[in-house]
């Protein structure tokens, strides 16, 4: 564990995928206008489509075409889902240079996911992210029920790290932790990256946590104590894992901001740019987002007399 806290943080907004694939389907011109709106906020990082099948995520139907639409910030890090080779191709085909690949710790999970087992879909990630890797892209494995599976419960931090040997081994350039249904806690949280970090200390990390029972924030506080400085987040709290029952709540991007910016703690981010976005989104998916600094505003913000 590291005694002292990161000056800075790299934020990936994940709204536009993950948030957008537990809502119901909106229009390609609204998803453009979510990604273009923010791009310009500082945000240095958008995880803009997914390139699935759209009868098994509708949501996320017609990636080619909002991506061809998106007025692209060269400032901003743009990165694309994919599950598997023909998803990789289409990522690929359409200029992404970041792609991400889901691979779930718990076996049930994966099952639901995608139809295999956790042990099949580490078998196929060589020809996968080799693939990615001739198409000069990188290839980022997100490790989903990292701290827990609504199906299984508690998932080992050992099996985890597994499943990270296997990745990396298959060639992955960095790794994700997604606690899928919100059942991390900081002592999870320390003890998944100690496992981690014996048998890889310097596999790039990137940890994606959900708020759904209210530990979102206080992990990213103990992942900050361990040096990781990447995380994900989604505008207004937008989102879950259609495959995992309970996962709404992912940890709001104006939140972690939030956070992270009274501890002096830089992120690149304009939150009350930010914050417009988040109205934005309640009004493009039609109800109230969960996250409390929408609601009450930053702790700056004074009521009048």
């Amino acid at each position: 564990m590291t005694t002292a806290l990161p000056s800075s943080v790299s934020i990936r907004e994940v709204g536009p995928r993950d948030g957008l694939q537990s809502e119901n389907p909106i229009a390609v011109a609204d998803k453009v206008r979510l990604i273009n709106a923010l791009s310009r906020t500082g945000l240095s990082r958008v995880e803009a489509v997914a390139f699935v099948h759209p009868r098994a995520i509708p949501q996320m139907a017609n990636a080619d075409e909002v991506w061809e639409a998106v007025d692209r910030n060269p400032d901003v890090r743009y990165s694309a889902l994919v599950p598997n080779l023909k998803g990789a191709d289409r990522a690929l085909k359409a200029g992404f240079t970041e792609l991400e690949v889901v691979v779930s710790a718990s076996d049930t999970h994966n099952r639901k996911n995608i139809n295999r087992s956790t042990d099949e879909s580490l078998d196929a990630l060589g020809e996968l992210i080799a693939t990615v890797h001739d198409g000069g892209a990188t290839a980022e494995v997100i490790v989903a029920t990292s701290f827990g599976c609504p199906y299984e419960g508690d998932i080992a931090a050992s099996r985890v790290a597994w499943v990270v040997d296997r990745a990396v081994a298959a060639g992955a350039d960095r790794v994700a932790f997604g606690d899928t249904t919100g059942m991390g806690t900081p002592r999870r949280v320390r003890e998944l990256l100690e496992a981690v970090r014996a048998s890889q200390p310097d596999i790039p990390i990137l940890l994606h946590f959900h708020n759904t029972r209210g530990t979102a924030l206080a992990n990213v506080l103990t992942a900050l104590e361990y040096g990781v400085t990447e995380f994900d987040a989604s505008v207004g709290g937008l989102g879950g894992c259609p495959y995992a029952p309970g996962a709404s709540g992912n940890l709001a991007t104006e939140e972690l901001v939030h956070m992270l910016h009274d501890m002096g703690i830089d992120t690149g981010v304009d939150l009350d740019a930010l914050l417009e976005v988040a109205v934005m989104a309640e009004g493009l998916v039609g109800r109230e987002l969960p996250s409390g600094v929408l609601r009450a505003g930053p702790r700056t913000r004074l009521t009048p007399l």
